[in-house]
Parts: C-alpha cells; structure tokens; sequence
C-alpha cells in the first residue's frame, strides 16, 4: 500500500513543472541629472533600492511572465546623483501547480533566477555612467513572501494577535 501512495505522489511531482522559458529586460534607464558636477563632490551618497515583483498569465499553455523591478536612488545630501531602474523578466512555463502554491511560486523563484541580471545590469549601468561599482546585497524572496502573507493577514484581520492581560 504504501508502493501506491509513493507511486502517485511520483506521478503527480512527475506532472508538475516549472522551466524557464526565457529571460529579458523590459525596461531599463539610467539618469544623472547633477552631472558632471556630481563627480566633484565627495562620494558619499545615501542609497535607497525599491523592488517590486509582478507576474501575469501569458497564455493558456501555462505561460507566465514574470517582471522584477528594482529602482535604485543615489543622493548626495538632498540632490539625486543618480537613478536607475530595471525591469528585468521572464517567462516561466508553469504545470500541475495552481493557486496558493502557483502564486508563491511566482513570487519567490521567478524573481530569484531573474535578481542576479537585474543585478548586473544595474552594476553596468552605475558603471557606464561613471560612477563606482554598486552591487546589491542578494535578496531573499521567500522571506518578503511570507512578509506580505503575514501583512495581507493582519491587514484583513486574520492574524491572530494574543490579548493584553492573558495568561499563557
């Protein structure tokens, strides 16, 4: 009996699939807007990363796209030495996997196969435009997955949260 249940469990895993069709940049910009003053000042900038993910069905084959959005500003006091942005994504050819476990799936390996061109891509434009080398700190997707279940959570009153004063 538990060859059976083995056997199905490899069947189903067998039907599952997740492959990488293909990866590209959507968009991608690079501004400088105080150059060249901006290079004869100290180099000391605050540097701020914005990430967004976004994914959509691309057909009914099981095709998916997936975009990864990082938005990187470098300011000098209150003055923007530069800012870039890419959009980096891919299609993602999903099977035998749907709702919750689609979604996180989307949300967690998609972008962590696409992060390290962004990432590149990003490291050649700063360079490009003159300024020192910026490589981004990797990034961990399941963690900021499960960080928005949890605020989705709290923000739709599911979470739940102990009461002042009980004992435990």
């Amino acid at each position: 009996m538990a060859e059976e249940g083995t056997a199905a469990a490899q069947e189903e895993q067998a039907q599952q699939q997740f492959v990488t069709q293909r990866i590209y940049t959507k968009d991608i910009s690079f501004e400088s807007p105080i150059a060249p003053k901006v290079f004869r000042q100290e180099w000391k900038p605050a540097v701020n990363v914005d990430l967004n993910t976004k994914s959509s069905r691309v057909d009914e084959e099981g095709n998916h796209e997936v975009v990864l959005t990082l938005t990187i500003t470098a300011k000098l006091e209150e003055q923007t030495a530069f800012l870039v942005e890419v959009q980096q994504a891919g299609i993602f050819f999903v099977s035998g996997i749907e709702g919750d476990s689609l979604r996180q799936l989307l949300a967690t390996v998609a972008p962590t196969i696409l992060f390290p061109y962004a990432r590149e891509a990003i490291d050649s434009l700063v360079v490009k435009g003159g300024f020192p080398a910026l490589m981004i700190a990797p990034v961990n997707f399941d963690a900021l997955f499960r960080q928005a279940v949890a605020q989705q959570a709290v923000e739709a009153g599911d979470a739940v949260v102990p009461s002042e004063g009980a004992t435990h």
